[in-house]
């Protein structure tokens, strides 16, 4: 079980990066913080690369960890770590995973299109998670799935289904070529209420960036567009709230 006390330490310094898209990417891992998302990276046996802990959470954990993994650290390297206010004294290296090709789709999916804001796109996929979804994609434009905001978001559903980034004008015909219909979310004259499609094994959902919508050269792509009824003077819903009204709607 390795100690690190010194702020200038070379370890200490690349964990940094890792709060940075460019840092992720190059090193090909990610932190996550705290007790639940380690919990939850460990049940799904996400490969940890390490752990990095402060003594009193170290003396003070029941988590059943191999201490070759551990690294006890000084509460300030914890603090210049963590991305929170209060941090619980625990972060954890994570090996990014290939992005593995689907090769039959089938079940129920949501498109993401330059969604942007990360507690939105983390909402979504842990919605899409609970309502059972086999799957999330973020399309061009959409922020990074391991920005910490989103990871806090997610609560761990990034480990219980798959997530992928994709092209989406590319991803999109691919999946009507396999029968699936494909619905946008855009207010036009042409579209339908949600409420008169009824509940299906197969779909795929689209939603768009929180300014903009969904882009124009996206929707053209899809079978048909939705939209959720406004009763009151609100102009529109937060994007993360209309995903989960319509997510859980297919679900039959």
């Amino acid at each position: 079980m390795e100690k690190i006390v010194s702020m200038k330490n070379q370890k200490v310094k690349q964990w940094k990066k890792l709060q940075t898209t460019k840092g992720r990417k190059e090193a090909r891992a990610y932190l996550i913080e705290g007790t639940h998302l380690l919990k939850e990276a460990i049940k799904a046996n996400a490969i940890i690369q390490e752990i990095v802990m402060t003594e009193t959470f170290f003396q003070q954990s029941d988590l059943k960890i191999a201490e070759e993994v551990i690294v006890i650290v000084s509460p300030e390297i914890l603090a210049s770590l963590a991305q929170t206010e209060t941090p619980q004294g625990v972060v954890a290296i994570v090996k990014i995973p290939e992005d593995t090709p689907i090769l039959d789709y089938k079940g129920k999916y949501i498109l993401l299109d330059q969604v942007q804001d990360p507690g939105n796109v983390g909402t979504i996929i842990r919605t899409a998670d609970a309502a059972g979804y086999s799957g999330v994609f973020l399309g061009e434009g959409s922020v990074d799935l391991y920005n910490d905001k989103v990871l806090r978001s997610m609560q761990g559903s990034h480990f219980h289904l798959p997530v992928h980034r994709a092209a989406l004008q590319e991803l999109i015909p691919e999946m009507k070529s396999k029968g699936m219909p494909v619905y946008g979310t855009e207010l036009n004259e042409a579209a339908v209420d949600y409420r008169t499609l009824p509940p299906t094994d197969t779909v795929v959902l689209v939603m768009g960036n929180e300014g903009n919508g969904v882009s124009e050269k996206i929707l053209a792509l899809t079978d048909q567009n939705l939209y959720i009824p406004i009763f009151g003077e609100a102009e529109s819903l937060n994007v993360a709230v209309a995903a989960g009204i319509l997510l859980y709607h297919f679900v039959g």
